[in-house]
C-alpha cells in the first residue's frame, strides 16, 4: 500500500494535580484555545476541548505522526507552563501525572463534543471522581482506584 490513511478520533481527560479547581473562569476560554493551538501544531485537529474547575477534556483527531503519549505530555508541558504566566497564583500550577485517552469511533464525535460542551452542567451534579469512573467502566478500562488519582 503506497498511502497511510488514518483517522482516530481521541478523547483525552487529565486534571490538575490533586485536582485543584484552579482552571478559574477568566482563564477558561483562553486555556481551551491555548490547547487547541497545542493540539494544530502536532498536526491532531482539534474538535472541542473543554472542562471544569478541575480537569480538561480534549476531543481531537489524533495525528498519525504522534504517539499519544509524547502528545499529552506536550499538551501537559506547555499549557501548565502557560498557566503560570497568567497569575502569581498559578506558579505551582501543575497538571496530575496521568491521563485517559480513549478511542472515539466517527459516529459518536458529536455526541462526545456535545458532551465536553456541557461539563459545567454536568458537574453541578457530578464529581471529576465520579465522572472519571464512570467514562473508565464505558470503555471497559481496567483500574485499580489506588493509582488513578494523585
Amino acid at each position: 500500500m503506497g498511502q497511510s490513511l488514518v483517522k482516530n478520533y481521541i478523547h483525552i481527560v487529565f486534571s490538575t494535580k490533586n485536582r485543584e479547581p484552579l482552571i478559574l473562569p477568566k482563564y477558561e476560554a483562553e486555556l481551551y484555545s491555548y490547547v487547541a493551538g497545542i493540539c494544530s501544531n502536532y498536526e491532531c485537529q482539534p474538535i472541542k476541548i473543554g472542562g471544569y474547575y478541575d480537569h480538561v477534556h480534549v476531543l481531537c483527531m489524533l495525528s498519525k505522526k504522534v504517539a499519544l503519549m509524547n502528545f499529552v505530555k506536550e499538551i501537559k508541558r506547555e499549557s501548565s507552563l502557560w498557566m503560570k504566566t497568567k497569575d502569581e497564583s498559578l506558579m505551582h500550577f501543575y497538571w496530575q501525572d496521568g491521563y485517559g485517552g480513549f478511542s472515539v469511533s466517527p459516529n459518536d464525535v458529536e455526541k462526545v463534543s456535545t458532551y465536553i460542551t456541557n461539563q459545567h452542567e454536568h458537574h453541578s451534579r457530578h464529581t471529576f471522581q465520579d465522572e472519571y469512573r464512570k467514562i473508565l467502566e464505558k470503555y471497559r478500562v481496567e483500574y485499580d482506584e489506588r493509582y488513578v488519582w494523585d
